[in-house]
This record gives structure tokens, C-alpha cells and sequence, in this order.
């Protein structure tokens, strides 16, 4: 029998007027404001240097898809809200992301699902089957390369921020361990940051403690900052999950400073027992939450600290209940008292997790490859997703009301908007609807990017 393909649809009418519909309108996205983010990887040369860390085997007469353009597409698909490579088997045929990722023929299809994956599951140079490789080192390099960049000039002192953070595993991923505090299966990645720019992200297995080889990876990028700037201070900031001899012993040998969160003991509580008073004191008078600050030389009791150090000591009294908190640092309590360290240069970490949790918006918990590598791969991409799009925050944005956005509050406002995209021999005319509320910030973000 022939099978008959319905093309037009003819509904109820409406009054004296048939309703017909058909599928013969013009290709259109969801995603017209993410030639703003084309314009920022034009700028920063973003995927164009990603691609350049990658070695590609194949055999170039029939490859139909390289490996920039797989992963411009892969980059900004993780900016504008597509998690999964599944999304891919319909997102091949967006006229947006033809345009993104930069197919000189734009009927083409872009790379499927199967393709993509075959780029995440990248074993090494030796392997037979999977012909792309790409280098850590050379992408832990851009990394760095990006955030000097960032700076017009020198800078008197960078502060390095580093946690840990867990991603929840469902399967059974190679190097995959059971992790007590979290109660699940994860990985336990590190992050080195400095203020929202991230400079390492590295995946870890969940086996270990969270400052586990954290000065290994923190010291080739001090080499880095202080090869380009090389009377820069360094100050490294981090919570008590970090606060191990190891680091500690880095940090003095190798002339960079810290400020490190120490986890409270019965020992430490029995040194501020003054303060503690003070403050309950002040508490009762006040009916506020009151808190004196106290310094000490300290070393711990077992000797896992190889020499005295100075400690801070917060004693708080708030809502009836102590909240004593201490840090070790090895900065001058001349130049930085008590009460300044913690409260404005310790305390200011915590915008490190909220950068991290920037992360999550970005998929990098999607950790659902079988292999270490791959996954450690997917969390490259994020991490590069959230590049391009802190490089449109602060490139385009710096004077709208978007200028603090977070991604997920880019991506809905700016990036979302409805377009019908039409080619022709000269032009790809991309048709923005004049309903959109926000093109004043459209206007302004084009301008400062275009300049």
C-alpha cells in the first residue's frame, strides 16, 4: 500500500475562516541571543585554542566534522542550557548552533550524539579505535592563559581560592569510591579560583581527603602567575578541609602566603576562654550577636605542624549559643589585624561556592561517562561553558543590569530568544521578534563587544 505523508492540517474553523496548518515556515531557534556568545569566543579565541589541545588522528579526506567545530558546538550548547549529548540528535539541525559552531555549509547537519561521544571518550594517543586526543597539560595551560590575560596590567596580589566539591556518581565510572560525609558515590574534583575565574579544575576519585594533592596542583600555577608577574604576592584562602601540614609547609617554602580555616578543637576553645565571656557578655547587654577577635602563636598538640603559627580566633555569641571560629595564616598582623583578616579577607571565600555552584548550572556534575578521562573531559567543557559565559558578563554586560547576572539568569533573558533564521547567497539574516523586552541590554552588550 502507499503510505501517504499528511503535510496540512485542517482544524476546527474559526468563524467564517478555515484553519489550516502547515510545516513549510521558515528554520527558527530558540537560542537568537547566542551570537552574543559568538562574539565573545571571537574574542577570547576561545574554542579556536580549545581545539588546538586536542591531537586528531583521523583520516582528514572524510572526516566530516572537526574537531574545533565539535567542540564549539559542544561549549556552547553547555552555555545556552543543553546537559546531555542525547539533546544533540535534535539540536543537529538548529540553525543557531550551524551558525555558532561555524559550518561553512549551513544546510549541513551538525556532529550527532554518537560522534560526540566518540570525542569524550578519548583513551590516549596508543589507542586503535578513538583517534582523538587531547593533552591536560595544555588545557590546564589555557586556563592559566585566560585569567592573565584578563588583566590589563600587573597586579599587586592575586588571592587563590581552593575547595572541593562533590559530584554524584549513578553508575559504575571507572575510579567511582563511596564517600562517608556526603553518603553517596562521587568524585571529589579541586578547584582553584581567583575571584570568578577559574584557573584549575581537576577531577578527583572520592578515596581521599580534600586537600589531597592540592599543593601538586596548586604549584604550577604559582610557577605561572609569578613567570608573567613575578613580583606579585599570592595569598592561597581556603576552608579547614585544607588546613593539613602539607600545604602549610608549600606555602613557607615557596614564599606564598595563606589564610586557612582551622577546624575548633577542645584546645583551641580552651585558649579563648576570656573572649568567649566577653562576648556572651556583650550579648546579653546587647540582645546581638556579639564577637571578639583574640591572636596566638599555636601548634598543635600531636606536633603535625612542624613549627608555631599564628592563629585567629573569632569568639561569637549569637542567638544563646557559642560560634567560636578559627584560621591560621601566615600573613603580618601589622598589615592584616585580626578582625580585618577574618572579616573581609577570609569570609570572602565564601563567594568561591557560589562560583561552584555557578559550575553545577553548567552541567559539570554530569559525570556519566564509564571512564575517568572522558569525565574528566565533560568537566573541561563546563568549566570552559563558564568562561564564555563570564567573558559576555564581563566584556558585554558591565554596564547593564545584567552585569552580575548568573549564567542561568543570562541564559533565560538574553541568550533564550525566539529567531527565525533565513539563509541566502550573501546573508544569514537571523529575524530577533521586537517583543523582546531586553534589547536595550542586547544593544549595549553588541556594542561593547564589537568595539
Amino acid at each position: 500500500m502507499t503510505e501517504c505523508i499528511q503535510e496540512r492540517f485542517e482544524f476546527e474553523g474559526h468563524f467564517s475562516k478555515q484553519v489550516v496548518a502547515e510545516f513549510d515556515g521558515e528554520q527558527r531557534s530558540s537560542d537568537g541571543g547566542a551570537l552574543l556568545l559568538r562574539e565573545v569566543d571571537r574574542r577570547l579565541g576561545l574554542t579556536t585554542r580549545l581545539a588546538a589541545c586536542f591531537a586528531d588522528q583521523r583520516d582528514q579526506r572524510r572526516v566530516e566534522h572537526s574537531v574545533e567545530e565539535m567542540l564549539r558546538q559542544r561549549v556552547h550548547a553547555l552555555a545556552l542550557g543543553y546537559e546531555d549529548l542525547n539533546d544533540h540528535e535534535q539540536l543537529k539541525k538548529d540553525p543557531m548552533l550551524r551558525l555558532l559552531t561555524g559550518k561553512k555549509d549551513q544546510h549541513e547537519d551538525l556532529a550527532g550524539k554518537g560522534t560526540l561521544n566518540r570525542l569524550e571518550l578519548s583513551t590516549g594517543m596508543t589507542s586503535r579505535y578513538k583517534k582523538v586526543h587531547y593533552w591536560r597539560e595544555a588545557l590546564d595551560e589555557l586556563l592559566l592563559d585566560l585569567f592573565v590575560e584578563s588583566f590589563v596590567a600587573a597586579p599587586e596580589e592575586i588571592v587563590l581560592d581552593l575547595d572541593a566539591t562533590d559530584l554524584p556518581l549513578h553508575g559504575t565510572q571507572e575510579s567511582r569510591f563511596f564517600h562517608g560525609y556526603y553518603g553517596h558515590y562521587c568524585y571529589l574534583p579541586l578547584y582553584i579560583m581567583s575571584g570568578n575565574q577559574v584557573l584549575r579544575a581537576r577531577l578527583r576519585s572520592a578515596n581521599q581527603d580534600a586537600s589531597a594533592g592540592s599543593w601538586k596542583e596548586l604549584a604550577p600555577v604559582v610557577e605561572r602567575l609569578r613567570r608573567q608577574w613575578p613580583k606579585v604576592r599570592i595569598i592561597v584562602r581556603a576552608d579547614s578541609g585544607f588546613c593539613r601540614e602539607g600545604l602549610l609547609l608549600w606555602c613557607e617554602q615557596n614564599a606564598v602566603h595563606y589564610v586557612l580555616g582551622l577546624a575548633r578543637n577542645k584546645t583551641l576553645r580552651a585558649l579563648i576562654e576570656e573572649p568567649m565571656q566577653q562576648a556572651r557578655e556583650g550579648f546579653h547587654k546587647t540582645g546581638e550577636a556579639t564577637r571578639v577577635f583574640r591572636e596566638f602563636s599555636h601548634r598543635t598538640v600531636s606536633k603535625t605542624w612542624s613549627c608555631w603559627r599564628r592563629v585567629v580566633a573569632k569568639a561569637e555569641y549569637i542567638q544563646g549559643k557559642e560560634n567560636p571560629r578559627f584560621i591560621v595564616t601566615s600573613l603580618d598582623p601589622k598589615e592584616h589585624p585580626a578582625d580585618e583578616l577574618y572579616e573581609r579577607l577570609y569570609c570572602a571565600r565564601g563567594e568561591m561556592e557560589n562560583r561552584i555552584k555557578d559550575q553545577m548550572t553548567l552541567f559539570a556534575d554530569r559525570m556519566s561517562t564509564e571512564s575517568f578521562r572522558g569525565n574528566q573531559l565533560r568537566l573541561y567543557l563546563s568549566t570552559f561553558a563558564y568562561t564564555l559565559l563570564r567573558g559576555l558578563r564581563e566584556q558585554g554586560l558591565r554596564s547593564t543590569d545584567l552585569a552580575r547576572a548568573q549564567p542561568q539568569t543570562m541564559r533565560l533573558k538574553l541568550l533564550k530568544i525566539a529567531a527565525t533564521v533565513r539563509v541566502t547567497a550573501r546573508r544569514i539574516w537571523v529575524s530577533l521578534p521586537r517583543s523582546f523586552p531586553l534589547q536595550g541590554v542586547f544593544r549595549q552588550a553588541y556594542v561593547a563587544l564589537r568595539c
